[in-house]
């Protein structure tokens, strides 16, 4: 691509005129919020003029929104490369950075703009406004070193905890989930209700007791003619989790569901969904499972919302108890040892096994490598063999990665989330590997169908039923992310 070649020689007018007419109708889509298309735009702009600063920034900002880090980064880059004075590319290597949860990269971008534009107060303001964020993280750390020892679920006194007389939501049954408080509960959260922290907590440290039981890879057996669900990303949408149940039935022994992943972040119903789903998860431990995300980690609870919307409904004391449960959620799973489940995808390596899955010690935040990051965060390419990652985190696989990967383990195929899908799926990979993703309209604004996968237990083939979003109330995502992200999309 031209993008890749030294920047030398002059542009013809009639390269020039093209590459404006490209970025013109690039601008179009992305408007209505057709990234992908957007994209290819830009790349064509780029390919005709690739010295104009502007071409990158707004490639970098398409990018960002299909969260594309990795991408965004190197095409905010290639921008302060051509123009160090062009301030919105530091903007938007800084919205990466801080996606990867690389703050103090991204204060050193907004440090360089007051530098050079010391009269620009929309600059300073950011500055300032990260710059608060560094030293509250280093704070953080500071704190849990010290308390590194404090488990805060054993901290928890739920005896302390009183039911107020005003209070008429939905109640345990001696401590315990039952199918009766499930259904109220969903009702209740329906009608924009808060269930009662005591409650909430008690959820929290009975789901932690029991997940942290549970293998790296958890082995899922189905009967021959039991049909078996698995869904993608939710990412907070409760009332479009609420019709998956309508459309597909209430999760039961005889209706057994596996989510895979990104429960929470950028929905601003997300409490609702964890408490919906760890709910059920006590109730049908063994016909209800669920994959730890690239959302479930600290990170990206900091920047995307969960954290925000936890201490905005609770506290941050739960907000911490929420991070530590996290931390022992299953990272994969495996259907009748055909069909490998897991949120993200393969693997930079080409020996793992799934006993290498299995002995994985996942009681932490995801490395930046290696087989736990990978499951959470890697994607398929269409192209043989391995590349670096789009997002920045992982790697993509090609389909020769895929057939290899089943052949030594005795696999079928895998199924992944991850990614949003127009059709709110893909079959990829010769039809070996399947992407899920059940949150449609993602974030209010993507437009596209979720979908979720029936099989039965004796073939396994995947049946894809989709979707369009359903109607909530008028909170918008994004609500209790952090602050500087509408400062950079």
């Amino acid at each position: 691509m031209a993008e890749n070649e030294e920047l030398t020689g002059p542009v013809s007018q009639e390269d020039l005129d093209a590459a404006e007419k490209y970025k013109n109708e690039a601008n179009d889509y992305f408007k209505k919020q057709n990234y992908i298309n957007a994209i290819e735009l830009y790349t064509k702009a780029i390919e005709k003029n690739p010295k104009n600063a502007i071409y990158y920034a707004n490639r970098s900002i398409a990018n960002l929104k299909l969260e594309n880090f990795g991408y965004a980064l190197n095409d905010a880059t290639k921008a302060i490369c051509l123009d160090n004075t062009y301030t919105k590319a530091f903007y938007r290597r800084a919205a990466a950075n801080m996606s990867l949860g690389k703050y103090k990269q991204a204060l050193m971008d907004f440090q360089y703009v007051t530098k050079v534009r010391p009269n620009d107060q929309d600059a300073k303001m950011k500055y300032n406004e990260c710059n608060k964020i560094v030293k509250k993280i280093a704070f953080e750390k500071a704190i849990a070193v010290e308390k590194k020892e404090v488990n805060i679920a054993d901290s928890i006194d739920l005896d302390a905890m009183t039911i107020e007389d005003d209070y008429v939501g939905p109640c345990l049954e001696d401590g315990k989930v039952t199918l009766k408080f499930v259904t109220d509960l969903m009702k209740f959260y329906e009608n924009q209700k808060r269930l009662h922290r005591k409650y909430a907590y008690k959820i929290l440290i009975d789901v932690k007791n029991y997940l942290q039981k549970q293998a790296s890879l958890v082995d899922i057996k189905v009967p021959d003619d039991r049909k078996f669900t698995v869904c993608g990303d939710i990412h907070g949408q409760y009332y479009d989790l609420m019709n998956i149940f309508k459309l597909n039935g209430l999760p039961s022994e005889n209706n057994p569901y596996l989510f895979n992943g990104d429960f929470v972040d950028r929905g601003s119903f997300s409490v609702e969904c964890i408490f919906t789903l760890f709910s059920f998860k006590l109730l049908y431990p063994d016909h209800f499972f669920m994959s730890r995300g690239n959302h479930e980690t600290l990170d990206m609870n900091r920047v995307y919302g969960f954290r925000g919307e936890v201490t905005h409904k609770y506290s941050s004391q739960m907000a911490d108890l929420f991070t530590e449960v996290y931390h022992w959620l299953p990272l994969a799973h495996c259907i009748n040892s055909r069909v490998l489940v897991m949120h993200g995808g393969l693997f930079s390596k080409d020996d793992i096994t799934l006993d290498d899955i299995r002995k994985v010690e996942r009681n932490k935040e995801p490395p930046e490598d290696g087989i736990m990051c990978e499951l959470l965060w890697s994607d398929p390419q269409p192209l043989e063999g391995r590349a670096p990652s789009k997002r920045g985190v992982g790697c993509q696989f090609g389909p020769d990665v895929t057939a290899a990967f089943l052949q030594r383990n005795k696999l079928d195929y895998i199924i992944r989330s991850h990614e949003v899908k127009n059709e709110g799926y893909e079959i990829a990979h010769d039809g070996k590997c399947i992407t899920v993703f059940s949150a449609p309209n993602y974030c209010d604004t993507m437009g596209n169908l979720g979908a979720f996968i029936t099989m039965n237990g004796k073939d396994l083939k995947p049946k894809f039923t989709t979707y369009e979003a359903v109607p909530h109330p008028d909170v918008k995502a994004m609500a209790y992310a952090n602050s500087m992200l509408s400062m950079f999309y």
